[in-house]
């Protein structure tokens, strides 16, 4: 697999407007998507002379050339599948004209062999932070509510309407209140091997930068996952933990505790704590951060075949912006990287550092065998109908997020980050359990692409949402923070959509409400535990 696949095509502009336009994204592709909102229809003739032989849906394939049966069909300058039959040029290539390819075999990898370019360091951004005890920043003040238990999730909820009532309005410096709410924490394998995925998940959000180092936890009393077991105290020589602040350790509300005689003692109890935590969380300030503490998520979600296009390289763009900043950026979702491990391998920074990614790779696809499927288990109807054949297209557009900077670390699910640079956040590539896990590895903004469009949001970590076409940024203008449609009409570069993310991301650390921010939209945490149920 090519390791640089570039548009080579220029994109609409002002002069174009009215014409039927296509993107190639590599000389060596034999296919190109359609660019018009709505698509084209039979016998619409390209500049070039390639004449549709069929109506053709907007970001779908459209053959360049004759393919024969069993030929390689290539876009990003890969093999995204083989073709089912004969395929003349100006046919629409849809799905089931695709033969899925095999996966990469994970072994005879390139190793660290591709350096990354040498790009002056980014100095002088700065943003409006919180800076924690432990030496973190937040972008946000908010108290969390963390659960040991799906069982006590009503009653924290109860709670938290009443709080954020009655008591937030008293502390104008805490933005908001949140339960860490779950569905783990009993009638599990609460000692089966994997079951350190979900734990440590929990307590690592629960330390997320926007908590403020404050740890509250609401605990039922029966549960498997016990408070002493979701927060063991460290093993640290005893003159050392004189030394610790002890309002850091966690504040325990047990529903179970004799001294709750009814429910509503149970809610003054979380209230009364809750209100502890807010007079230490409303005594911070903002203050003059720089761009080196943000710690930044990238996902996609809703992808279609502009993602790969338009707005995920203009993340990427952003993302070796931040790197040259000193910032911290993840990627993730396992299956949207599989297909371009080679890539991944030889940017990686050291050997370990690439054997890590083979290492979380290989384990994914023996929990997928272990599930009766595989990576082509992925794609949904949205982005097939978006114009994504299958995981291997997807996965090409998907990996352009962590721009061309060298990989320096690996996270495993549920691991919490310790150390700056491009990451590989480890996570399946479900939304919700993605935007979990990535929490949980103490980001602080959250950078979401879509060309569906989703109304995905988290309470605890703003989410800045990027359209991958025009027609959606139009249609969700209050959803969409901002428009890398422009890149396919021409209105805009990548670099420009670039820089435009990276200031916006500085705009938003210091307090700018994203529209998710803005209309509350919030989705539940999903933990991700591939151990036994009971």
């Amino acid at each position: 697999m090519a390791s640089d696949s570039q548009s080579t095509s220029a994109p609409a502009s002002a002069s174009t407007a009215g014409k039927a336009l296509y993107i190639r994204m590599h000389q060596g592709d034999n296919v190109a998507i359609v660019v018009n909102d709505g698509g084209l229809p039979a016998a619409t003739q390209f500049e070039d002379g390639l004449t549709l032989l069929e109506a053709v849906p907007q970001g779908h394939k459209v053959a360049l050339t004759d393919i024969a049966q069993g030929q390689p069909i290539i876009r990003y300058n890969v093999t995204i599948g083989f073709a089912v039959r004969d395929i003349a040029a100006g046919s629409w290539i849809q799905e089931a004209l695709v033969e899925l390819p095999p996966a990469r075999e994970l072994q005879n990898l390139p190793i660290a062999n591709r350096q990354a370019p040498a790009l002056p360091a980014l100095e002088g951004y700065t943003f409006q932070g919180f800076r924690n005890p432990d030496g973190s920043v937040g972008t946000r003040n908010i108290l969390a509510i963390t659960t040991t238990v799906q069982c006590v999730a009503g009653v924290v909820d109860y709670a938290v309407q009443r709080i954020k009532a009655e008591l937030l309005p008293k502390f104008p410096n805490v933005d908001d209140v949140v339960g860490l709410e779950h569905t783990y924490g009993c009638g599990v394998a609460i000692d089966a091997p994997d079951a350190m995925i979900p734990i440590r998940t929990v307590r690592n959000i629960s330390l997320n930068p926007n908590f403020g180092g404050q740890t509250m936890v609401v605990s039922l009393g029966c549960e498997k996952l016990q408070p002493t077991r979701l927060f063991p105290k460290p093993t640290i020589p005893i003159q050392a933990q004189a030394q610790l602040q002890t309002h850091n350790e966690p504040d325990v509300v047990c529903l179970q505790d004799a001294g709750h005689i009814g429910f509503q003692s149970m809610i003054t109890s979380i209230m009364q704590t809750a209100e502890v935590h807010l007079i230490r969380l409303n005594q911070r300030q903002r203050e003059t951060c720089p761009a080196s503490e943000l710690v930044v998520g990238v996902q996609c979600g809703g992808s279609d075949a502009f993602s790969g296009v338009t707005a995920n390289p203009a993340v990427g763009f952003a993302t070796d912006l931040l790197v040259r900043a000193g910032a911290t950026v993840m990627f993730s979702e396992v299956t949207e990287v599989r297909d371009g491990i080679d890539q991944l391998t030889s940017r990686a920074a050291t050997p370990e550092i690439a054997e890590a990614m083979i290492r979380e790779m290989a384990w994914y696809d023996n929990y997928l065998k272990r599930g009766g499927v595989d990576r082509s288990a992925n794609t949904t109807p949205g982005n097939k109908k978006g114009g994504l054949s299958n995981i291997v297209e997807k996965a090409m557009g998907s990996i352009v997020k962590s721009g061309s900077s060298a990989i320096t670390g690996v996270l495993s699910p549920g691991e919490k980050l310790n150390q700056k640079g491009l990451i590989y956040a480890a996570t399946p590539a479900s939304d919700f359990i993605c935007g979990t896990l990535q929490m949980a590895a103490g980001m602080n903004l959250h950078v979401f692409t879509t060309g569906r469009g989703t109304p995905y949001g988290l309470a605890a970590v703003p989410v800045i949402k990027v359209a991958t076409r025009n027609d959606l940024a139009r249609r969700w203008h209050d959803l969409m923070d901002i428009n890398a449609g422009r890149i396919a009409s021409g209105e805009a570069t990548i670099e420009d959509l670039g820089w435009e993310l990276f200031h916006f991301l500085l705009e938003v650390a210091s307090g700018k409400k994203t529209w998710a921010e803005y209309w509350k939209l919030h989705n539940a945490l999903v933990l991700f535990n591939p151990a036994p149920i009971t």
